[in-house]
């Protein structure tokens, strides 16, 4: 067996786990010894999808195919983003100024960064799933930014970001799943429209789930009361 085949071997495999591990994480009641202990085992497979897929970037490169490895390295980008921030949000929910410090600023710069990269490559091959794509990024390192304003005012800033990068993860682990693993086990499901809901079905997915947990888990703003009029 190649390195390369390896590499392949330890990707999908570790995909696999992460999940079977996320929803199984979602099922048990959260802050839990047992939804801990899988959400770290989610958390280390998506570190071994994220290492495997160096190799597998740098070897789209050596074959010729830029655009492959470009896009590829963007989805790495987006998904070790989300796994940091699920991370972090956690250990250093006590700290807000070190979850949003140097690491979290460099990751909001890099995530629309890479956007714009990948929006220019996009156009310029006109490839539709990479212009539609490099939004994800854009918006991404945008509403990091926004949010480093607000961590500090807010009592469980990190129940927000913890859950917010969970639903990122869990577009993540579905667009690999459904664009990758399902058409193989699948055939018949081939096809532009399925291949295109395959990558934006999950994310769209996730902004509504995101939507929904802020309404159910940020806590309304509190109204000033208003002073009673004194009568004459």
């Amino acid at each position: 067996m190649s390195a390369y085949s390896i590499f392949v071997l330890l990707h999908v495999s570790a995909g696999a786990l992460a999940l079977v591990t996320f929803w199984l994480a979602a099922s048990l009641r959260k802050g839990s010894p047992r939804h801990r202990l899988v959400g770290r085992t989610y958390l280390l497979a998506m570190v071994v999808v994220l290492a495997s897929g160096v190799p597998l970037t740098l070897q789209r490169l050596l074959d010729g195919r830029p655009v492959g490895a470009a896009f590829l390295g963007y989805l790495l980008l987006l998904a070790g983003t989300t796994v940091w921030l699920s991370w972090r949000s956690i250990r250093d929910r006590q700290h807000p100024a070190r979850y949003t410090g140097r690491a979290y600023r460099m990751l909001a710069l890099a995530n629309p960064l890479a956007g714009l990269a990948v929006l220019a490559v996009g156009l310029a091959y006109r490839q539709p799933l990479l212009v539609g794509f490099s939004l994800v990024g854009i918006l991404l390192g945008a509403d990091m930014l926004r949010r480093r304003r607000l961590i500090g005012q807010q009592p469980s800033w990190w129940l927000e970001e913890h859950y917010g990068a969970m639903v990122g993860n869990a577009a993540a682990t579905h667009v690999a799943f459904l664009s990758i693993g399902l058409p193989r086990l699948l055939p018949g499901l081939q096809g532009p429209v399925a291949f295109y809901l395959a990558w934006f079905a999950p994310v769209l997915l996730a902004v509504l789930a995101r939507i929904w947990l802020n309404r159910r888990y940020r806590p309304s703003p509190v109204l000033p009361r208003t002073a009673p009029v004194p009568r004459a």
